[in-house]
């Protein structure tokens, strides 16, 4: 199998996330890293190239450069597609860019700032032909796979309430008067985007809820805070949901809970029986129901419980933790499949898909937007 070829876009410097899209994107070696813009400085483009072993002749001065460059370059030997690890208000303009000019795209969330840019994203995505995926990368965990099938084929019952909270505490360690290594942008409205802590880490327990659950909003309730000292956004916040089929949802989001470290969590209740799982011991998920002993399913592709998803989201046999970077990884496996097909001039396989679209992240954005508008207006309800 021929490796796609990938341009990272952002990501150098002192950033975590362009090195975790770089490794989890070629960790079952379907793709290479062959170009990248890495920074908005041109200098630091092409140093912060050095450690990504990009050659010099492919570390671009920015990322228009780099669509420009890759795009003159041979089918069998331009990137196929490139991924966004830029701060929020850039992914709208290089991902729209990205898609005019041919390529895949692969972007951090959220996919925009407002919806008006997302809703238009949609629209581009969908008249391109282009394969667009969003790292919600959380999705990607096996026993996420699983308890999204077992949700589906009705083994909980009907769902009644789903719960997700996202808590770190990173925050009470920042210096006001400081500039940090890295994230400053993040402090910055024009830059970050009206949500704080809600675009950075709440949108990714929304997008849990919707993704095991898969339930449709209807109408949502949001009040939000901010008691961090430096900046204004905010850094705790709560979302009441109600769903379609009048179940309930609660989606807590904070940065400012002292002790957490990255502790996202999920709860689902059913009539027959609740699930519950904890990204930061990955591998085990919680099965409970009323007068019955407590059952544990664990990531293990060997076990006749787990379900097809959730085997094909595994790597290594039970026993043999799996976490973070693997579960990053299946994002992108799972999208280089329609890529494939897509470069083959195949059809894709209709929605749902396992990894977050363009849709996904417009309904992200719609979450974050409804939140803000509920906030501003006295925690009243909104339609979704």
């Amino acid at each position: 199998m021929d490796r796609l070829r990938m341009a990272l876009i952002g990501g150098g410097g002192a950033g975590f996330i362009g090195k975790v899209h770089a490794t989890a994107a070629t960790l079952d070696r379907q793709a290479e890293l062959v170009a990248g813009a890495l920074s908005s400085n041109p200098e630091k483009a092409k140093s912060a190239a050095i450690p990504f072993g990009i050659a010099p002749e492919r570390a671009y001065e920015s990322y228009d450069a780099l669509l420009e460059s890759e795009s003159r370059r041979d089918q069998h030997d331009r990137a196929d597609f490139v991924s966004i690890a830029t701060p929020n208000h850039t992914h709208f303009e290089i991902a729209s860019a990205a898609l005019r000019a041919g390529f895949h795209v692969v972007c951090d969330k959220p996919m925009t700032t407002t919806l008006k840019d997302a809703q238009e994203l949609v629209e581009l995505a969908e008249s391109s032909d282009r394969v667009f995926a969003l790292t919600h990368n959380y999705s990607g965990y096996p026993l996420m796979r699983q308890a999204r099938e077992m949700v589906a084929a009705g083994e909980i019952g009907d769902v009644i309430a789903v719960r997700v909270s996202y808590a770190q505490g990173w925050m009470h360690g920042v210096d006001p008067t400081a500039t940090p290594s890295r994230g400053a942008w993040k402090s910055d409205p024009e830059k970050n985007g009206p949500g704080g802590s809600l675009g950075d880490v709440g949108t990714h327990a929304f997008h849990l809820a919707s993704f095991v659950s898969g339930l449709e909003p209807r109408t949502l309730l949001s009040q939000m805070n901010s008691y961090s000292h430096h900046h204004q956004l905010d850094d705790y916040g709560h979302a009441v949901i109600r769903y379609d089929n009048d179940a309930t949802g609660l989606v807590t989001w904070s940065q400012v809970t002292h002790g957490r470290l990255n502790d996202l969590s999920i709860e689902v209740d059913g009539t027959r029986a609740a699930l519950s799982w904890q990204q930061e011991s990955p591998n085990q998920l919680f099965v409970r129901s009323l007068g019955k002993p407590t059952q544990i399913y664990e990531r293990n592709p060997n076990a006749g419980y787990s379900s097809p998803a959730a085997i094909a989201a595994c790597r290594l046999p039970g026993g043999h933790p799996e976490a973070f970077f693997e579960a990053f990884a299946n994002v992108y496996r799972d999208a280089f499949a329609d890529m494939r097909r897509v470069n083959a001039g195949q059809p894709t396989p209709l929605e749902p898909k396992l990894y977050p679209t363009v849709h996904d992240g417009m309904q992200g954005v719609r979450f974050l937007t409804r939140c803000l508008e509920s906030h501003q207006q006295d925690s009243r309800w909104q339609t979704w």
